[in-house]
């Protein structure tokens, strides 16, 4: 298992709040499960933004507070291995992100 990173993600969230069918739209934001030999599992890594109305983006969605890039960022250099990160996520400031802490140094 230490050489198995596993990442979970959707390209969009659901609303915290229910639309006029009372049924749920794409959203803001979501989670992200990450696992794997070298993941500090069994923690929630990131701010947890709350549900009420003057958290929430635009009054219905989640608020975003991790950057999926910071997440696949930092599995990318200290599981892989990866030493410059501009070629993968080009136009992101790769420099000055702080690892979460997610995967064992």
């Amino acid at each position: 298992m230490e050489n198995v990173v596993f990442v979970t993600m959707s390209e969009f969230g659901r609303t915290a709040k229910e639309n006029g069918n009372r049924g749920t739209d794409h959203g803001h934001a979501n989670c992200m499960f990450v696992m794997g030999g070298d993941v500090k599992g069994g923690a929630v890594y990131g701010k947890w933004p709350g549900l009420n109305d003057h958290q929430l983006n635009e009054g219905r969605d989640l608020a975003l507070t991790t950057d999926f890039r910071s997440v696949v960022g930092e599995i990318l250099v200290r599981h892989i291995g990866v030493r410059d990160l501009n070629p993968v996520f080009p136009g992101f400031d790769n420099n000055s992100r702080k690892f979460l802490g997610l995967i064992k140094a």
